[in-house]
């Protein structure tokens, strides 16, 4: 309806404003597309009973390093995971986990190279090992917050 007022005032804007919405359009739909995609293929392939065994209260060590793996392997931004993470936490994965797929996120396979060449060997494995370290701290914070208001009032 703006775009029609728009149009009716000044023709040309409209047009603009309309050619940026189609732009934005084409950089967010891959996006969402991709999300409905994992979605799917989440609900065909992942079942409550799977999710609680490796990602779940009883996941153990096992868990941890699938959150790890799963969030330095997983690409696209951001925004598109949250809505398969729910999806995930709604099946038994532990809050704590999620925190620490997320935090991985930061470690970028595709650019280490890069940075082994910048920056030298020893210093990306330091990186990578802290950014790790800390994907592991911050999924303990947010279990001992999570374990905090579990407890009744």
């Amino acid at each position: 309806m703006i775009y029609g007022l728009t149009a009716v005032v000044d023709s040309e804007l409209a047009l603009r404003a309309l050619a940026g919405f189609t732009q934005l359009l084409d950089k967010v739909l891959p996006a969402l597309a991709l999300v409905f995609v994992l979605i799917f293929a989440i609900n065909l392939l992942l079942d409550p009973q799977r999710v609680r065994k490796y990602l779940g209260k009883q996941s153990g060590i096992k868990g941890w390093l699938t959150a790890i793996v799963a969030g330095i392997l997983s690409t696209g931004p951001v925004y598109a995971w949250y809505a398969v993470l729910r999806d995930l936490r709604q099946k038994g994965m532990r809050t704590s986990l999620v925190a620490v797929l997320l935090y991985s996120r930061a470690v970028k396979l595709p650019l280490l190279p890069l940075l082994v060449h910048y920056f030298g060997l020893n210093y990306t494995l330091v990186l990578v090992l802290y950014l790790i370290g800390f994907s592991v701290i911050s999924g303990l914070i947010m279990e001992k917050i999570e374990g905090v208001r579990a407890v009744p009032d």
